[in-house]
Formats: C-alpha cells, sequence, structure tokens
C-alpha cells in the first residue's frame, strides 16, 4: 500500500494522497494455483457491474497492477482460522457468493479452449479442473520435485486419475467463481456499508458454483461443527437468485472436497519442501514432515494413496534436501552425506567413493527413476566413472507388511552370486554394498537390472509371459534347485527337518490372526473363516514330500525385468525361502496373468528339467498349493482395501482391482458359501452374486 503522489494520482485518474494497492508477482515464488485468466483488470471491470465495491485496476503493466485500496481489516486479524464467524458475517459472506451468479460471463475474458462446451457440465468442469491442476500445478514443478513425490507415492499421472474416476454429477449453470476465499481475502470494512468485501481475483474462473463453495469451505478453515451452517446459508441465498444451484448439492459437495485435498497434496508438498531452507535443521525438517503428512492423509482417499509413516516421510525430504543444497557446492560432510558400512558385505566393485557418490545422487533423482513397492524404495542413479547405474534400495513401510521375510535377502543374493549351480544361469542383482545413513536410515546398493542410462523404466511382463520368457523362467527355477542342500542348510538351518506344507499353513494361519481387528470384521462379513476354522481347514491336506531347494518366494510381473536377450532378471528376494521348489512356480502362475498354454507349457518343462526326485506327485499337489494362494489372497487383499497399505504398488493394486472375484475363487476353494452383504455401499465394492460360486479347480480334501 502506497500513497499517490500528485505525478501518479494525474497519470491514474485519481487524488493526491489516496492510497492504492501495487501488486506484484514474485518472480522465484512456486507455480502452485490454478489459473483460468492472466488479466485480472477484464475480471475485475465485469465483477464491478455486480459488486462495484471490489478494487479497481487503475494501471498495469506486465507482472505489476495498481488497485484502488479497500479500506477495512482482513478478515483473519479479526477472526483467525479454526475460529467460527457470527451468524451476521456467514449470511454476508454466502450473500455475495450468490451475487456473483449475476455475473454476465460475456463481460468476462475468453474462456480456454479445454472448457466444457456445455455451461451446466459439473463433471465436465471438475474433470477439467484436475487435468489444469495436473497441467498447471503438477507439471511445472516435477523436475524439480518429482523425485521426492515418487519416493511418498504420488505418481506422475495421480490427477489426470482422479480425473477419469469422477462419477457422474448432476447439471448446475455456471458462473463467475472466486475460488481463492479464504480470510485473507476478505476485507471487513469499517463502516459496514458493504459489510465485507472480496479482493484478491486473480484465480477468478467461470464454473459450477459448488466449487466455490467447497474451496472456501476448506480455504476458511471452519470449525467443523459450523460448515454444516455455511452449506445451509448458501443454499438458502442460491435458492433465491438461482435455485437450480443447490441440485444435488450436498451428495456433488464431496468430489469437489476430493478434487481440493488431491491437487492440495501437490503445493503443501512442495512448500514443506521449500520450507527446509538452506539447512537440515532439525526443527524445520520435524515441522516440514508434520505439514507433508497432514496433506498425504487429505489426499490419501481421492488418490488412492498408500499410508507413509511420517518416519519415512522425513527421510524422504532429508535426502531431497541435501541434493538441494548440495547444488550450492556445499561439502558432502555439510550436508550430512555418510554412511556407516556394513564390512559383512563388501564387493569389488563398489568402494567407499563410490557409495558415498551414489547417496549424494539418491535425492536428486528424478521421478522417472525412483521405483516404490510394497517394502522397498529404489532410487537407480549415475556414479561419475561407473559404466552402469546402480541403485539405491531402501525399506519402506515394514511395520505394517503382513508377511514377513524369512532370510536375509542380502545372504541369498550372495550365495546365488558365488554358487556354482546359479552363477551362469540366474540373472539376480548382486549386492554391492550395504549401511546406514543420515537418519539412521539402513540401505542397500544393488546393481542395476534395468536399461543402460536412457531414462527408460524396466520391463516387467505385466500381461504374462511370452514362450521363451517361460521357458527362461523354468530354467533359472531348475538352477535354484541344483544349490547344493549344505548351501540351503547354511542360509536356512530351520528347514532342514521342515515339513514345507505344514510351515506354509502355519504361516498363513499366522497371518490371518494378526490381520488388524477392521480387517477381521470384514473378512468375517464376507465369509471368510477365523483363524482357527482355517486351520482346520488347512489341515485337511496334505502334499508329497520333495527335496528342498532355494525358492524367489514372489515372482510377481513387477519382480520380473526383460533383458534384450530375451532372459528374465528375477529382483526383489525379500521373500526368498527354503523349500518346495513346485511352490514357487504355481505362486507365479497365481501372480501372473497366464495362458493356459503357457502354464501347460511351463509345467511340462518344469518336470523334464528338475526330474522325478523334485517334481513327484506335482500334478496332484500344484491344485493344494493354488488353493492356498487364492485363501492367502483374499485375506491380504482385503487387509490392503480396509487399510490401504501398498496401494500405491502396481501389484497390489491390480490384485485389490480384482478383489470380488478373488472373494469368489477363495471361498469356492474352501468349500464355504459366501454371505449375503448386509452393507448396500460395501456390496457395490465388491459385487458377488450368491449361487454362482463353484469350485474352479476339482480340488477335494484328503479322505473324501
Amino acid at each position: 500500500m502506497v500513497p499517490l503522489t500528485e505525478d501518479m494520482a494525474e497519470l491514474v485518474g485519481e487524488a493526491p494522497g489516496r492510497n492504492v494497492m501495487v501488486r506484484t508477482r514474485l518472480p522465484d515464488a512456486l507455480r502452485v494455483v490454478i489459473r483460468t485468466w492472466e488479466d485480472e483488470a477484464k475480471v475485475l471491470e465485469a465483477v464491478r457491474a455486480v459488486l462495484p465495491q471490489v478494487p479497481r485496476c487503475l494501471a498495469s503493466h506486465e507482472d505489476t497492477a495498481i488497485h484502488s485500496y479497500v479500506e477495512g481489516v482482513p478478515l483473519s486479524s479479526v477472526c483467525e482460522n479454526g475460529k467460527p464467524l457470527d451468524g451476521l458475517l456467514v449470511r454476508a459472506l454466502t450473500g455475495v457468493l450468490a451475487e456473483m451468479t449475476q455475473v454476465r460471463k460475456e463481460s468476462l475474458p475468453k474462456l480456454p479452449d479445454s472448457w466444457p462446451r456445455n455451461h451446466r457440465d459439473s463433471r465436465g468442469f471438475l474433470r477439467n479442473l484436475a487435468l489444469m491442476a495436473d497441467e498447471q500445478i503438477r507439471k511445472p514443478n516435477w523436475q524439480e520435485f518429482g523425485g521426492l513425490f515418487a519416493a511418498l507415492g504420488i505418481a506422475d499421472d495421480a490427477l489426470v486419475q482422479f480425473a477419469e474416476r469422477i462419477p457422474a454429477m448432476s447439471p448446475r449453470p455456471f458462473s463467475l467463481l472466486h475460488t481463492d476465499l479464504h480470510r485473507d481475502n476478505i476485507i471487513v470494512t469499517y463502516d459496514g456499508r458493504p459489510p465485507l468485501i472480496y479482493v484478491d481475483w486473480e484465480l477468478a474462473s467461470w464454473g459450477d458454483p459448488l466449487y466455490d463453495l467447497a474451496n472456501h469451505l476448506v480455504r476458511m478453515h471452519y470449525p467443523e461443527q459450523q460448515q454444516t451452517e455455511v452449506i445451509h446459508t448458501w443454499a438458502a441465498d442460491m435458492q433465491r437468485v438461482r435455485p437450480e444451484v443447490t441440485r444435488n448439492a450436498s451428495r456433488d459437495l464431496k468430489h469437489y472436497f476430493a478434487f481440493e485435498y488431491a491437487q492440495s497434496v501437490f503445493p503443501d508438498v512442495m512448500r514443506a519442501a521449500a520450507s527446509l531452507g538452506d539447512t537440515l535443521q532439525a526443527q524445520r525438517l520435524e515441522a516440514a514432515t508434520q505439514q507433508v503428512a497432514r496433506a498425504l492423509r487429505k489426499a490419501s482417499a481421492p488418490l488412492q494413496l498408500a499410508d507413509v509413516p511420517e518416519p519415512e516421510i522425513e527421510r524422504a525430504l532429508y535426502r531431497w534436501q541435501t541434493a538441494r543444497i548440495g547444488r550450492q557446492g556445499r561439502s558432502r560432510i555439510e550436508r550430512g552425506i555418510n554412511f556407516e558400512p556394513d564390512e559383512r558385505f563388501k564387493h569389488p566393485e563398489c568402494d567407499h567413493a563410490t557409495v558415498l557418490a551414489a547417496l549424494e545422487a539418491e535425492g536428486a533423482a528424478p521421478a522417472n527413476r525412483v521405483f516404490k513397492g510394497t517394502a522397498h524404495l529404489n532410487t537407480v542413479v549415475q556414479v561419475p566413472g561407473k559404466f552402469r547405474p546402480i541403485v539405491v534400495r531402501r525399506k519402506v513401510g515394514g511395520e505394517g507388511r503382513r508377511e514377513q521375510p524369512f532370510l536375509s535377502e542380502h545372504a541369498v543374493l550372495r550365495l546365488i552370486e558365488n554358487s556354482q549351480a546359479t552363477k551362469k544361469t540366474v540373472c539376480a542383482p548382486r549386492v554391492l554394498a550395504l549401511g546406514t545413513s543420515g537418519l539412521k536410515d539402513a540401505f542397500a546398493i544393488h546393481s542395476y537390472e534395468g536399461p543402460d542410462g536412457d531414462g527408460r523404466p524396466p520391463n516387467h511382463p505385466e500381461h504374462g509371459l511370452l514362450p521363451h520368457e517361460a521357458d527362461n523362467l523354468v530354467d533359472q527355477l531348475k538352477a535354484l534347485a541344483a544349490i547344493s542342500l549344505d548351501d540351503l542348510w547354511q542360509l536356512d538351518p530351520a528347514a532342514k527337518d521342515l515339513d514345507f506344507y505344514a510351515w506354509l499353513s502355519e504361516q498363513l494361519v499366522r497371518l490371518v490372526a494378526t490381520l488388524p481387528t477392521e480387517s477381521k470384521k470384514f473378512a468375517r462379513a464376507l465369509g471368510l473363516p477365523d483363524e482357527y476354522r482355517l486351520k482346520d481347514l488347512l489341515q485337511r491336506h496334505e502334499v508329497t514330500p520333495r527335496p528342498f531347494a532355494l525358492l524367489h518366494g514372489d515372482l510377481n510381473p513387477w519382480n520380473l525385468v526383460r533383458q534384450p536377450n530375451g532372459e528374465l532378471t528375477l529382483i526383489d528376494w525379500e521373500m526368498a525361502m527354503v523349500g518346495d521348489p513346485l511352490y514357487d512356480l504355481v505362486r507365479h502362475l497365481h501372480l501372473t496373468p497366464v495362458r493356459p498354454a503357457i502354464r501347460d507349457r511351463m509345467f511340462r518343462r518344469w518336470e523334464k528339467q528338475l526330474g522325478s526326485r523334485h517334481t513327484q506327485g506335482w500334478q496332484a499337489d500344484w491344485r493344494v498349493y493354488r488353493w492356498m494362494e487364492l485363501v492367502r489372497s483374499a485375506y491380504i487383499d482385503l487387509d490392503r482395501l480396509v487399510t490401504g497399505d501398498g496401494l500405491d504398488a502396481p501389484n497390489v493394486r491390480r490384485a485389490v482391482d480384482r478383489y470380488a472375484m478373488t472373494l469368489a475363487e477363495a471361498t469356492a476353494a474352501l468349500g464355504l458359501r459366501s454371505r449375503p452383504v448386509a452393507n448396500p455401499y460395501l456390496q457395490r465394492a465388491l459385487p458377488i452374486r450368491e449361487g454362482t460360486l463353484t469350485r474352479a479347480d476339482g480340488l477335494k480334501p484328503k479322505g473324501s
């Protein structure tokens, strides 16, 4: 705010000494808002025809404008966020929102070409908003912040996917929207004529008036009990001037709330990261972590995000910040880039300097080199002087995992690298280093098995294996079965006297017993047995004893990487175990889309390659393992639906998307009837038709 000099007053046609507001866009400000129009002056001119009290644009040039000054105080200075507003103020606020519907579209600047042609298409308007947020907020900032978002489990197409999921909405006539009505942009006048004036119209838009209400409710931070009052007052005012706007408002309001939380996660995370400044100060890091955690919680449902624990958020921010301040030329020591090595795992290809360089590059990695799964965050980095990229691998979300690992992944990979049986046949990453870096964050460095340094992600057989790939996988399973028993007992001494099927059954029963209470309630409602009944059902079956082999344990498509030579590399060995080789093949066929011809081809080759000792009785036993995996998936995928755990991993997303089919197959395999679903909303989410469940695999209990 400045007073006009005589020369300035003459230029803008105002009296000398009158206060004006000079508005200049900050050149280094984050791009975190959606803009429909660039010319705020034209918007103000159109608005003044209906609301003459709004500021006038007196002059403008490039990114600077001079507005008439509105006398009064911001609402935030007399009633801060979280405090309730007086009922008279609420009525004044919603009254202005109603008056805004009288602004004529013809008086406003031209709308962008992306706007819905039907100016009553509320769903099209919301969809366009989501795509504009992706275009104007996410994309311009993705190069700098994309790696951080990927580490937090937010994909680059999150808003696009949100736009695709928007359901049908009631049509409402479009009108002028403010879209930024928070307490700082509402001026309480001194004389009360009018009581309130809205300022800062640079983000104004044209669309469904219900969005302006949702936007206002989110930004105003009303106490929860006052939100209903504001909604009812808004509806009463709209009924007076444009009753069509209130049609199905309570139903559609939630979709606009969802959008606000979905798009806000991007500016909130970026602002939190930027608030760290140029330091790694613990207090700032803690505040930024909490800010990001709040944003992720609000966005989790609309963007279908997995839960990210606060320690994981803090570590992601820490790594991103060390890379950021490194661009200022500060040393690694100043930035906290150091580590404590695990002396048990040393590799000639990875010395101390290589590890430091990898940790330095990790925080600066772009989003397309950051891969987050259910248990690990993998960051692909290129270390100067190294021909191939390497992978910095960190555990994430370990506390919420239902299936716990049994062996050390590092020991398994070291055995595969050194064993004569697997050295030339099994394609797997090599462990190059282990250690602990800043914030006591354990890491491993593996060889990278994807495309060389061209930015392309690894190619996974997510739609199933090709014939030559199926052959290659079986050949690798044969090599794993050729590892000597002495080596296996050294890896897992407890496996020596194990009844594998009984042990596997025990693990499944234990998993069901330790599910959260809510997941157990849902399982019971859907007809799945509790752990005691499940134990009885599992004991009805038995399998033929076979010599043990090293098993991968989780051969889903995203743990298989296609190579240019037609071979497959088997990655992510965390679920490795020692046991029946048939189980590894059957679990792969359960987790991967497979045509019957490929399945038969793999079984025939597996039987021929491994020989009778390892394959005797498989024709009957594979159905037992398949039955067990169907049942396991019914519990685990339901738990993921209830808790949201791991939903950002593609294999988990595909599994939960087909849950209704999984449940039907599992209850049929157990010989149980699925129960009627009492809650109609749950029934819509999990469509199950009674009377259609049949035993798909012909499995019979032993002794029948």
